[in-house]
């Protein structure tokens, strides 16, 4: 069987390989995506779809502001704004005890320049989310923020990659990856691919790849857990957290609440499978009727929980393998990653196009994890 030639190989179709994979072409690459199942099967199809600065990390904030006014300008880069709607994201201070935690996090944002996140008082807060407990008394806020449909963001980033001529090779496993004189050789259940840049946009399976160019990248993985509702009448728009307690909160446009917030299920990853705990889910059901207690009689219609990668420090790995030329590793998001994809993928198409970035993506490297392992 011949080898097929391209510029870059991406392993991985979820949206940071789609998006990667967008930008490249827009570059001028030759583009496969190479995707062991399905497009969007895992963390992509079972994201809540949050599009979230609010409370990030400090080393995100610069990309995840660039990436807002991304999703703002969202239908002019994919030709579909993805059911994207900007009513905020509002983290709820419950108790007087916990306003400090707002407090403190304002200041070390304003310290470091950044505007986007602000405190308010109970009546702002009632007025945004008239149905909340009025036992709530402050919040934090971040009004350009939101949420989005994940299977619409899907579907406009494939339909968007396809006008571009990238080609997707879905049910293909890579099994090896080897060199082959000047290019890479990636070796698929269905065939070889040829290319002297490789992508890993792998996900939860993202440390398997690595360690295929001996890149050893300690990787964990979440399952987080999600609820949905039945249809009810327009309750709240803003999305909702909670400051000390498992919660995500939001309304979907077609009327169902969306309850999330890290609960961790549990999974398979050599299955491809994630399996809810129930037990643990209560909780997240248990916050949302307290902080809304009108809901307390609906029916739930589904949960479900993903896979997802999780590094030790929470933070993405976004970068050049620092053991072998040509490979581009983009994974790790560890449940915060949906909101960064448009920018995640110019800045891979810079690292490759022009072998760097002027983006702030130092605390991004894959050699922090790889030392912190060496170190171990």
């Amino acid at each position: 069987m011949s080898m097929k030639k391209t510029d870059v190989v991406v392993i991985g179709g979820g949206l940071h390989g789609l998006s990667a994979a967008l930008h490249l072409a827009r570059a001028g690459q030759r583009v496969t995506i190479l995707e062991r199942s399905w497009v969007g099967r895992h963390a992509s199809g079972s994201t809540a779809a949050g599009v979230r600065t609010l409370n990030r990390h400090p080393a995100e904030v610069p990309i995840s502001l660039e990436a807002m006014d991304m999703w703002h300008n969202m239908e002019a880069i994919v030709g579909d704004d993805c059911g994207f709607q900007a009513f905020g994201q509002i983290n709820v201070a419950e108790f007087e005890s916990h306003v400090p935690v707002l407090e403190k996090r304002v200041a070390m944002m304003q310290a470091a320049g950044y505007q986007h996140e602000e405190l308010i008082d109970r009546d702002e807060l009632l007025r945004l989310v008239p149905t909340i407990s009025p036992h709530c008394t402050a919040a934090l806020i971040a009004r350009r923020d939101g949420a989005a449909d994940p299977h619409r963001t899907i579907a406009a980033f494939r339909a968007a990659v396809e006008a571009e001529g990238v080609t997707i090779v879905e049910g293909c496993r890579v099994i090896a990856i080897e060199i082959a004189v000047s290019d890479w050789k990636v070796c698929t259940e269905v065939g070889d691919y040829g290319a002297p840049v490789v992508v890993n946009a792998a996900g939860a399976w993202a440390a398997d790849i690595a360690a295929m160019i001996g890149d050893e990248i300690p990787l964990g993985h979440k399952a987080s857990m999600m609820i949905v509702t039945e249809r009810i009448a327009p309750l709240l728009k803003p999305v909702v957290s909670v400051v000390g307690r498992p919660l995500s909160f939001k309304q979907s446009d077609q009327g169902t609440l969306v309850i999330g917030g890290g609960l961790q299920g549990r999974a398979d990853i050599a299955a491809q499978k994630s399996f809810v705990d129930f037990n643990e889910l209560a909780k997240g059901a248990r916050a949302a009727a307290d902080l809304f207690p009108c809901i307390g009689p609906l029916r739930i219609v589904r949960a479900w929980t993903g896979m997802e990668a999780k590094t030790d420090d929470h933070l993405p790995v976004i970068g050049a393998s620092p053991n072998a030329a040509g490979i581009f590793h983009v994974f790790g998001f560890s449940g915060h990653g949906f909101q960064l994809v448009p920018v995640v993928g110019a800045i891979v198409s810079d690292l490759i196009v022009h072998g760097g970035t002027n983006r702030q993506t130092e605390a991004f490297s894959p050699s922090r994890l790889m030392q912190r392992k060496a170190i171990a």
